[in-house]
C-alpha cells in the first residue's frame, strides 16, 4: 500500500504544479548539526541571529517533530521568462531578484502544500505538518537526501531536471513512505557560480560568508553597508541572482507552472529615481503582497541610494541630494555617499 500511495502522491504533487517530489527520513541529514555550528561559530551568519536560535531543531529535523517518519520534499519552479541579468546593465534601473518580482512565494507554495497534505490524509491517514521557509527546517540538505538535487557550490539546490530556479517546500508525515535515493554532487570542476559573485562572498566551494552576500546585504543587513562593499552592489536593490543565473544546469530549467510567478512589469527594471521617492505609505502600497515589503521603506531606499551612487548618472544626483536629511540616519548616510560618488 505504501508504494502505491507514494506513486499516487508524486502524481498528485505534479498535478498541483510542483516539478518534483521525493521522500527521505527526518534523520537522513546527520551532517547538518556540525555544519550549522561551524557556520555560526565562524560568524558567517552576520545579523541573522535566528540561525543560532533553536539549533537543536534547525540542525535536526527529527527533533522538530519526533513523531514524523517521512519527509516529502517538493520543488516548485520559478524560472524567469527573460534573462535575469539583463537589468544589471541598466545603470538607471534597479535589479530585483527574480523570486521577488511577483507575488510572495510563501503564500503560493504553502497553499499548494496544504492541498497536497489534505489529499495525503484523505488517502493514507496519518498526521502532517507543512513548511516553506518559515520554520527551522534544513530544506536544502533534506532536498539532497531525498534526491531532489544536490547542494551546489553556491550552496543552493541544483537538479539535472530543473536547474536551480526552484522554491522548496516540505510535508512532514507520520506515515512511513518508501524513501528515495540521495542525489550525488554533479558540480564537477565547474566554478561558474563562484567566479561570478560580485562581492567574493564564497570563502570556498560550498562555503558562503553571508556577510558579503548581496542577498544578505540588501535584505537581512540592518544599518549602513560597509563602504568597501557598496560599490560592488551595482544596481542590485533587492537580492542577487548572479550565482543562480551562472549555473550551467539551467539549460534544463523548467518553466514556472503558475502564472503568478511572472514578474510584475513595474519590477522588471524599475526606475531608481521613482523608487527613491517612496515614503513609507507609498512603499507599503507599491509592494503589497510582495516579499520586498518585509524589509521596510528605509532599508529598501538605502539600497536604491547605493544603486544611484553606483549609476554614474549625473542626473540622479539631485534625487540623492533630496534625501541627505532623511529622518532615517542610514538612508541619509546612503544619500550623502551617493552624492559624493556622483
Amino acid at each position: 500500500m505504501s508504494a502505491e500511495l507514494k506513486e499516487k502522491l508524486v502524481a498528485r504533487a505534479l498535478e498541483e504544479g510542483f516539478v518534483a517530489a521525493r521522500i527521505c527520513r527526518p534523520w537522513d541529514v546527520p551532517q547538518v548539526p556540525d555544519r550549522l555550528q561551524a557556520y555560526v561559530d565562524a560568524g558567517w551568519h552576520g545579523q541573522m541571529g535566528w540561525m543560532a536560535e533553536r539549533m537543536q531543531w534547525r540542525g535536526n529535523p527529527a527533533a522538530l517533530w519526533p513523531e514524523a517518519r517521512s519527509v516529502i520534499m517538493l520543488a516548485e519552479s520559478y524560472t524567469p521568462e527573460e534573462d535575469p541579468m539583463a537589468v544589471v546593465g541598466c545603470p538607471d534601473r534597479g535589479a530585483v531578484s527574480v523570486y521577488a518580482r511577483a507575488k510572495d512565494y510563501h503564500d503560493l507554495v504553502k497553499k499548494r502544500l496544504k492541498r497536497l497534505a489534505r489529499w495525503l490524509i484523505a488517502e493514507g491517514g496519518g498526521e502532517v505538518k507543512v513548511f516553506v521557509d518559515t520554520a527551522p527546517v534544513p530544506e536544502k540538505a533534506l532536498g539532497q537526501a531525498a534526491g531532489l538535487g544536490w547542494q551546489g557550490k553556491h550552496t543552493n539546490l541544483v537538479s539535472r531536471d530543473w536547474g536551480n530556479w526552484a522554491f522548496l517546500g516540505s510535508v512532514f508525515t507520520t506515515l512511513e513512505l518508501p524513501e528515495d535515493t540521495a542525489e550525488p554532487d554533479r558540480c564537477g570542476s565547474c566554478r561558474s557560480c563562484l567566479d561570478v559573485c560580485p562581492t567574493d562572498a564564497f570563502v570556498a566551494p560550498y562555503q558562503l560568508d553571508a556577510r558579503r552576500c548581496i542577498s544578505y546585504l540588501t535584505i537581512e543587513h540592518k544599518g549602513p553597508v560597509a563602504e568597501d562593499l557598496r560599490a560592488r552592489l551595482g544596481n542590485r536593490i533587492y537580492g542577487c541572482d548572479d550565482c543562480l543565473a551562472a549555473c550551467p544546469w539551467n539549460k534544463f530549467a523548467v518553466a514556472a507552472s503558475d502564472l503568478r510567478y511572472a514578474a510584475r512589469a513595474e519590477l522588471k527594471a524599475p526606475k531608481l529615481a521613482e523608487l527613491a521617492e517612496l515614503d513609507d505609505a507609498a512603499f507599503r502600497a507599491f509592494f503589497s503582497g510582495s516579499p520586498i515589503k518585509r524589509v521596510g521603506r528605509d532599508r529598501f531606499v538605502r539600497n536604491v541610494l547605493y544603486a544611484i551612487g553606483n549609476s554614474g548618472q549625473a542626473e540622479l544626483r539631485s534625487v540623492a541630494q533630496g534625501l541627505c536629511d532623511d529622518p532615517d540616519p542610514t538612508v541619509a548616510d546612503a544619500a550623502r555617499w551617493a552624492v559624493a560618488r556622483l
